[in-house]
């Protein structure tokens, strides 16, 4: 079997769309202390509803790149940077699954259905509030842990790009890798 350099277009395509909706769950679960009371509960409804697709998604996802694997790295640098790659990598993983799961099991916990947009309801659980806030301090913790992953992540990928001028953004976002400006 030949070495992987680059990342399958199913992979880049996973990784494009979960970054998206993990960004885009993450930017309206931290603004809800900030929200009045109504649109707080208007954007918790949207926030439950594409958390559950999320969480079905990132099933496939996180499978794909289990079983896929890791391409090479296209960039040189130190042992740690490759060892923190990995962990970092490995985390995201994780917390595209923790993240909506914990919030999921917070709400069917708390006793509260979670419709899903019209398509399903995933009915609740027999309430217990012990279990319930359990899972709301996962979610709540995870989410600003995630947060700064997914910020770490982002600065790496363009310290990669501006200041190495290697391929490694390039590889994610068209597959080649090689970069044409260099």
């Amino acid at each position: 079997m030949a070495e992987q350099t680059t990342f399958h277009a199913i992979s880049r395509f996973n990784h494009w769309i979960i970054a998206v909706a993990i960004i885009g769950l993450l930017c309206v679960g931290l603004s809800f202390e900030y929200m009045d009371k109504e649109t707080r509960g208007w954007f918790r409804n949207i926030h439950k509803a594409a958390g559950v697709l999320v969480l079905i998604y990132a099933f496939w996802r996180v499978g794909w790149r289990m079983v896929q694997g890791f391409p090479e790295t296209v960039a040189a640098g130190p042992a740690w940077q490759a060892t923190a790659s990995k962990i970092t990598h490995y985390l995201l993983l994780a917390a595209v699954i923790v993240m909506p799961l914990s919030g999921l099991l917070w709400s069917l916990y708390a006793g509260r259905a979670v419709d899903v947009f019209g398509l399903f309801t995933v009915p609740a659980f027999e309430k217990n509030e012990g279990i319930s806030e359990v899972f709301a301090t996962v979610h709540e913790i995870a989410g600003k842990a995630t947060a700064a992953i997914v910020l770490l992540h982002i600065a790496a990928a363009l310290k990669h790009h501006v200041v190495d001028k290697d391929a490694t953004l390039v590889r994610m976002a068209t597959g080649r890798t090689t970069r044409r400006d260099t």
